[in-house]
């Protein structure tokens, strides 16, 4: 089992990488693709990213795959 603080580096690691990312991305149209749903009534707004949400589910799955054949 690995120790706590190891665990702690590599979730500290992950947000800051996540966080890059989401400065790098900021401008992209991610969370606007094509079958996102956007729903508006009088003061009723819902927004689901679900075609952005299929595609970051994707390359999160291929990132995964290709680390476990790798290490």
């Amino acid at each position: 089992m690995p120790s706590l603080g190891k665990v702690a580096i590599f979730l500290s690691v992950l947000l800051v990488v996540a966080g890059i990312f989401t400065i790098i991305f900021q401008n992209s149209n991610l969370g606007r693709l094509p079958g996102d749903m956007l729903v508006t009534k009088n003061n009723f707004k819902f927004y689901f990213p679900f075609t952005t949400s299929l595609v970051l589910s994707g390359s999160v799955s291929a990132l995964a795959a290709l680390l476990v054949i790798l290490f």
